[in-house]
């Protein structure tokens, strides 16, 4: 297997190209701390991209589209931009899908950490798919309002009751992250049991003749072998609800 994944391309549109002109204008910040830019920087934009500079909205009912005609200039960096396409080669090896599974997890386990550890908002979890401790809301429509951290941080945390959007996000990564681990290490299992395995075999039927013609297999007598069933029947219960997690919350799974 060879992947090569290249970075996502970022727009670059009129406005953008008006703060590379205007790059000696410092950007301000808003009320969250993140850099914005400064309004003769935006109207700037503006000319490039329409040719005026828009003093009130033309229709309210056009959030994006307000019916003005765009220049010829962004009409070029639209062309452009059709043009340009991020880099993705992938190759597989006919051993790759021989334990796909395997294949799979090592890929997956390291992204669901990176993810866990840089991402900046959580995705919405269901409250049947959490512990009965974790299903306390502050709001009835399960916080969605707060699933940016930057929202999270304007709640004190004495204030805080019980447990929010994030932290069931984070309990339903884990148990991601619980599953791909052990579908990653193929020896798990045997922590779970300890001793010697002694099979022999047993006659249990015999001839006319006096001869064995049936066997049994039985414990020898020098088998130790205990296994914890209980124990991994557990193991075995979580890895599959971390892989069904994974699947219903898939498409959350991005940053």
């Amino acid at each position: 297997m060879k992947i090569y994944l290249g970075k996502y391309k970022n727009w670059f549109g009129p406005y953008q190209l008006a703060e590379k002109i205007l790059f000696f204008i410092p950007k301000e910040t808003d009320e969250h701390g993140f850099p914005t830019t400064r309004e003769f920087v935006h109207n700037f934009g503006e000319f490039l991209a329409y040719g005026s500079i828009k003093t009130e909205c033309l229709d309210s009912k056009k959030l994006f589209d307000d019916g003005r005609k765009i220049t010829w200039l962004y009409k070029f960096l639209l062309w452009i931009e059709s043009k340009r396409k991020r880099k993705e080669y992938i190759r597989i090896d006919p051993w790759d899908t021989w334990s796909m599974d395997h294949t799979l997890a090592l890929i997956v386990l390291p992204m669901l950490k990176q993810l866990k550890s840089t991402k900046q908002g959580s995705f919405l979890v269901d409250l049947e798919d959490v512990p009965e401790y974790m299903r306390t809301t502050e709001t009835e429509d399960y916080d969605d309002q707060l699933t940016l951290d930057f929202y999270r941080d304007d709640v004190k945390k004495d204030e805080k009751v019980g447990y929010d959007v994030h932290d069931r996000c984070d309990w339903v990564m884990d148990e991601m992250i619980f599953a791909f681990e052990h579908l990653v290490n193929e020896d798990w299992e045997e922590v779970y049991s300890k001793g010697k395995i002694e099979i022999i075999s047993v006659p249990c039927s015999w001839d006319e003749n006096g001869k064995p013609k049936l066997y049994r297999m039985e414990n020898g007598p020098n088998n130790t072998y205990e296994c914890d069933y209980d124990g991994l029947a557990k193991v075995h219960d979580r890895i599959n609800n971390g892989l069904k997690l994974f699947g219903k919350y898939y498409k959350g799974l991005w940053d």
